[in-house]
């Protein structure tokens, strides 16, 4: 693992580019007021207040907006949501990366997999048969991808969990997903969390000194 650097400057960018278009988001909600009908935002309370335990159909105000005629361009704000917060996940791959070069194909597969997941999302919504439907295709294709580094799958889960969040209409939680990962993912790498057992409190957590290789 590379030497970590100085996290000032990558980190106000990447904060600013959250606050950009936070900003701009809330913005255009005041500009245009009629607006939030359109953007995906709210599907996780419109879900919680249906209140269902069952698996019966159920048809949500959330499914309903999904089922309109106005939803081909929800799913475009939706998918380009899902990208957005997706930016930034690239940017600490590449700071945080362990080898000097970059895994184009796995990059490229971080960057779309979230739209393709929001998609998944929107068509899927509440329906059980879709959902079944859906495994069996994926059943299907022997899809096989080996990651390089075990940290890797970390970028997958995280891809899929934005676009999850903005196919259900709640591109606000896709938002806190990607940035407390990126804070996450940055603080481990600058302190190389797990990479010495040397000081104080770990060696009396570890009831070993820093130098043992083994108990």
């Amino acid at each position: 693992m590379r030497r970590s650097a100085s996290l000032l400057i990558p980190l106000t960018i990447i904060l600013m580019y959250y606050a950009f278009w936070v900003v701009a988001i809330m913005y255009l909600l005041k500009r245009f007021p009629g607006l939030d009908y359109y953007l995906p935002i709210g599907g996780v309370s419109d879900l919680a207040a249906s209140n269902t335990d069952t698996f019966e159909p159920v048809y949500t105000s959330v499914e309903r907006t999904l089922l309109a005629p106005t939803s081909p361009l929800r799913l475009l704000l939706a998918s380009l949501g899902s990208a957005i917060w997706t930016v930034p996940i690239s940017w600490v791959y590449f700071i945080s990366s362990r080898s000097r070069r970059i895994d184009q194909s796995f990059l490229q597969t971080i960057m779309i997999l979230p739209i393709v997941v929001t998609g998944i999302a929107m068509i899927v919504v509440n329906s059980i048969a879709l959902a079944f439907s859906l495994a069996g295709v994926v059943a299907a294709v022997r899809f096989r991808f080996s990651l390089s580094q075990p940290s890797d799958a970390m970028y997958i889960f995280v891809a899929i969990a934005i676009g999850l969040g903005s196919g259900i209409g709640a591109v606000g939680v896709s938002g806190v997903i990607s940035l407390t990962f990126v804070l996450a993912t940055l603080i481990i790498w600058k302190l190389e969390y797990g990479k010495t057992l040397s000081g104080p409190f770990l060696t009396m957590l570890t009831r070993r000194d820093g130098g043992e290789d083994e108990y």
